[in-house]
């Protein structure tokens, strides 16, 4: 049996940042991944500016050694389009025009950027990875440490602490952290990739469509390279399960009749098989650490609730996860009360987003008054930076809560 003080489970962004943070302070560790890489992951595909800063995080190189890679495209921004069609460009940067040189952010299929992070981690004597290897069950020891078993019962490996980032379907998530999926606070997706889809923005912007019929979801279509495309939907599992909505007959219906779509899906070709995924979201407060563990990503539920973005989210809570794991070995403390100090180190990078996001969510709700907001935005430039501002700065995007910011909008 292999012996270890920090196991991680799954080899995705936030388990490989863990490893590669760890790997940086010249603490060992094991990764283990159920499946062998490059493998794919059923995504939107966009990696925002987030990514790249914590990319850079860890180390200064990395954004600049993805820009060299032909699998990923790089983009500056997002359009909103709301429910009546308007348009509303936030770039990922402030100063777009200036620094287009410098791109903000990038769209890569989870296959190739997963694997990106994963060559890292194969460079890193300090990280043992194990690839193939899926742990089934997860067994107490007196001292508190876990035993992992596979499917065929074998005990594996004992760690002292461990890091979960095994994604939405997480099992020890479930049984062992007793998060449970709340359909308010749940999303259901599909992703689809096609070939030949026109239209696309010359800056590869993405593109979320808020379109009347079909909220409180959206569909998004992101540009990929080769000219491919990214296309989806996600709606709240609670409204899928209250409208009774097919989202695969939905998403293909509005592709060939919607006015904004179907001239530019016309002679799209689907390239792959359309498939569905589960997006756990950030919209409430949850404990994501325990007795000799913490939840890192998706098995954390950290996804933003507005955008459905998770990779950024992830893989910060895989460098809190590290600065944690390096404290528990420091001290030899791993009670869930030490643990706290993850919950707090994520919660104080992310909840003031995740909360924002929610009440974005929320906006859905009223469709009028989000076209009002994206009409008057699409027809006045200083608005349109103002609300880009909002919406990159945290701070800045408290004013989208208040009701006095609507109150201005909609009367002057």
């Amino acid at each position: 049996m292999y012996k270890t003080d920090i196991c991680i489970l799954g080899a995705g962004p936030g388990g490989a940042t863990a490893a590669l943070h760890l790997a940086n302070k010249g603490i060992p560790s094991l990764l283990i991944d159920k499946a062998a890489f490059p493998r794919d992951k059923i995504c939107g595909d966009a990696l925002s500016g987030k990514v790249v800063n914590e990319l850079r995080r860890i180390a200064p190189e990395l954004p600049e050694l993805l820009g060299t890679q032909q699998e990923a495209l790089p983009s500056w921004g997002i359009h909103f389009i709301s429910p009546g069609g308007h348009k509303l460009s936030v770039p990922f940067l402030q100063n777009y025009n200036a620094a287009k040189d410098v791109p903000a952010g990038y769209i890569s299929k989870r296959i190739y950027f997963d694997n990106f992070l994963v060559e890292q981690v194969r460079q890193r004597p300090e990280i043992e990875l194990w690839e193939n290897v899926e742990m089934t069950k997860y067994e107490r020891e007196e001292d508190g440490s876990f035993i992992l078993r596979n499917k065929q019962g074998e005990a594996l490996v004992q760690a002292k602490l461990l890091l979960v980032a095994n994604g939405a379907q997480s099992g020890f998530t479930r049984h062992i952290a007793n998060l449970q999926q709340e359909p308010e606070h749940y999303c259901a997706g599909l992703r689809a990739y096609y070939k030949g889809v026109t239209g696309m923005d010359a800056d590869n912007f993405i593109e979320l469509h808020f379109f009347k019929d079909f909220l409180p979801g959206y569909l998004w279509v992101f540009p990929l390279p080769n000219g491919e495309a990214n296309v989806g939907v996600g709606m709240l599992s609670s409204a899928v399960s209250k409208k009774k909505v097919n989202l695969k007959k939905e998403m293909l219906h509005m592709i060939a009749t919607h006015p904004s779509l179907k001239q530019r899906f016309a002679n799209a070709e689907l390239v792959d098989d359309i498939r569905g995924f589960g997006l756990p979201l950030g919209s409430k407060k949850r404990s994501i650490s325990g007795d000799n563990y913490m939840l890192l990503g998706d098995a954390g539920a950290l996804i933003d609730p507005f955008t459905g973005e998770g990779i950024s989210n992830a893989m910060i809570s895989g460098r809190w996860a590290a600065e944690q794991a390096a404290n528990c070995l420091q001290e030899q403390k791993f009670t869930a009360a030490f643990m706290q100090g993850y919950d707090k180190a994520v919660y104080n990078r992310l909840w003031k987003e995740l909360r924002l996001s929610r009440h974005l969510q929320k906006l859905l709700n009223y469709p009028w008054l989000f076209d009002k907001v994206a009409s008057k935005a699409s027809k006045n430039e200083a608005l349109a930076e103002t609300i880009s501002c909002m919406l990159n700065d945290v701070d800045l995007r408290e004013r989208l809560k208040q009701p006095s910011f609507y109150m201005k909008l909609l009367f002057n």
